[in-house]
């Protein structure tokens, strides 16, 4: 298709499959310096009645040259993290400082853009995440449409069961907004049991109390689910 047209007005396929605009080009450019619109993000320009990639377009692609995607890994800055910023996840809060710091050379940083699918249901999970910074949501595509298990903020974590089974992704997380994310691979996590067991052992019974909370709250919603459905004839 003929890329070198002029639109408008555009519109943005976002990564949650919600289409957001229309947008006239300023804004658009700043959204892409943004890093919230990415090469090979869809949009559709309302001059044509057309689809094409971001990067297709003549006007972004000098905006798109040595610039990372969205989502991409950034530099690994663990050495600089501070056993108070690390203090922010709640699983990590009752650590000391000597053992903060040796826990952040078993993880990696990563900064995650607007809009970022940060996990996809179904995948192969090989990875846990802690919040340092941001927000994130919990959902499932049911027949195309978005359906919101939870949120979660600044001092959580997702993914777990990845540490432990490598099994598929129950369902999508994405960043509501700009989010500072730690990230433990499952094989970074081997080596912090093998090389580090005493600092694996406080982690592991942390978070285990942290998920036995969770499923105490599921279970007493579940069960108020019910009594409210038998109370009303249901």
């Amino acid at each position: 298709m003929d890329s070198d047209q002029t639109c408008p007005y555009y519109k943005i396929w976002g990564v949650d499959g919600i289409i957001y605009g229309p947008v006239e080009l300023p804004t658009l450019v700043h959204w892409v310096k943004d890093e919230r619109v990415a090469a090979n993000t869809w949009l559709y320009c309302d001059h044509n009645e057309s689809w094409f990639r971001a990067g297709d377009l003549q006007e972004l692609q000098m905006f798109f040259r040595a610039k990372p995607t969205p989502g991409a890994t950034a530099p690994d800055h663990s050495a600089n993290l501070k056993p108070g910023a690390l203090r922010r996840v709640k699983i990590l809060a009752d650590m000391k400082d000597a053992q903060l710091e040796r826990f952040a050379q078993f993880m990696e940083v990563i900064t995650v853009r607007q809009w970022t699918e940060v996990v996809k249901q179904g995948e192969t999970g090989d990875a846990m995440y802690l919040i340092l910074e941001g927000e994130l949501r919990v959902r499932l595509m049911i027949n195309g449409k978005e359906t919101i298990l939870t949120q979660l903020g600044a001092g959580e974590f997702f993914g777990e069961m990845a540490l432990f089974d490598h099994g598929p992704r129950s369902a999508d997380v994405v960043a509501n907004k700009d989010s500072l994310l730690l990230k433990i691979s499952a094989a970074s996590f081997d080596k912090l049991f093998t090389l580090a067991p005493e600092l694996a052992a406080p982690f592991l019974l942390s978070t285990s109390k942290t998920l036995a909370a969770r499923i105490r709250a599921d279970n007493k919603r579940f069960k108020d689910s019910v009594s409210f459905a038998r109370t009303g004839g249901f």
